[in-house]
């Protein structure tokens, strides 16, 4: 993970895994709608309702005592105290009611039907509305253990009586500036730092990460630093494949008309011309001439 190194000599993390969960999660409820409030945060994430188990059920409650006992932590923290344990905040799971939990299920149940937007379908996803990030429903049970669906994404107004949207929400502003900082941090890499049109390939990376940022799947991993390190990467090398096109599309021009071409083009010359040379030598000392061969046969395999 990226890091500052301060004066002490110690070693600051800017960004971490965990800040950018968060804003992911605030910038994808903002696209959502909750029949409560406290019905934003997941305990766990499933395919179908059908994966919920006692074993599941368990999990999800091992982990809802987790976040709590942190969030108990990170407010005694803050407060200045220093005396409480994070082992000692985190409450037994095995307590939890069976109603407090909240079931993330991925699906495109209530995401409306679009069967001409592709002409091959291979996934459910081509079958529906395009949308900015894998949609989901929020399940909890009740007093009377039935399960009841308390929250969708892509969805504005109350749960049975709203419609389809998703253009009302936004990433937040902190994850905004996390894009722009991851960018500029990856510009500064040794392979990127030297380009002259390194502002340019910040500038898409960061309008990439904007756009399709929220795709991160929270179901299939835990690591968004590493998926937003491939849009960079991509960005980055987008940009570079069409300045060097652009590149020896001019270079050609240059020498069709008799003009010196750019230094990187003349440099490539030099260099494959000995690497060409660097070659013969090295098959000149890999098959030198037999010297009990004839003139003619050694004119002959020169020839050939």
């Amino acid at each position: 993970m990226p890091a500052i190194i301060q004066p002490s000599g110690r070693k600051q993390k800017y960004l971490n895994n965990k800040d950018l969960l968060s804003e992911i999660h605030k910038s994808k409820a903002s696209f959502s709608s909750y029949s409560a409030p406290e019905y934003k945060q997941y305990d766990i994430i499933l395919s179908n309702l059908s994966e919920i188990t006692e074993e599941t059920l368990d999990i999800a409650k091992k982990n809802r005592a987790k976040r709590l006992g942190l969030e108990k932590f990170v407010k005694f923290r803050k407060a200045g105290d220093k005396k409480h344990r994070l082992i000692d905040l985190i409450p037994n799971y095995q307590e939890i009611p069976k109603t407090d939990l909240i079931i993330r299920i991925m699906t495109y149940d209530h995401i409306p039907l679009s069967p001409n937007r592709k002409k091959t379908v291979k996934s459910e996803a081509d079958r529906h509305e395009k949308v900015n990030f894998p949609p989901y429903q929020h399940w909890k049970f009740d007093c009377e253990d039935q399960l009841i669906c308390v929250g969708k994404s892509h969805w504005c107004g109350g749960l049975h009586n709203g419609y389809f949207s998703k253009e009302h929400g936004r990433i937040t502003e902190t994850l905004g500036k996390m894009f722009i900082k991851l960018s500029e941090k990856y510009s500064q890499r040794s392979n990127w730092r030297n380009y002259t049109y390194v502002e340019e390939m910040r500038g898409q990376s960061v309008l990439q990460l904007s756009q399709i940022g929220l795709q991160f799947d929270e179901s299939k991993g835990e690591n968004p630093f590493a998926y937003f390190t491939a849009v960079m990467s991509n960005s980055f090398t987008r940009i570079l494949n069409l300045e060097k096109k652009s590149q020896n599309i001019r270079d050609d021009l240059l020498e069709e008309s008799g003009l010196t071409p750019s230094m990187t083009r003349q440099y490539s010359q030099e260099f494959a011309g000995e690497v060409a040379r660097q070659a013969k030598l090295y098959r000149n000392q890999r098959m030198p001439k037999d010297i009990s061969a004839t003139d003619d046969e050694q004119s002959a395999n020169e020839d050939v």
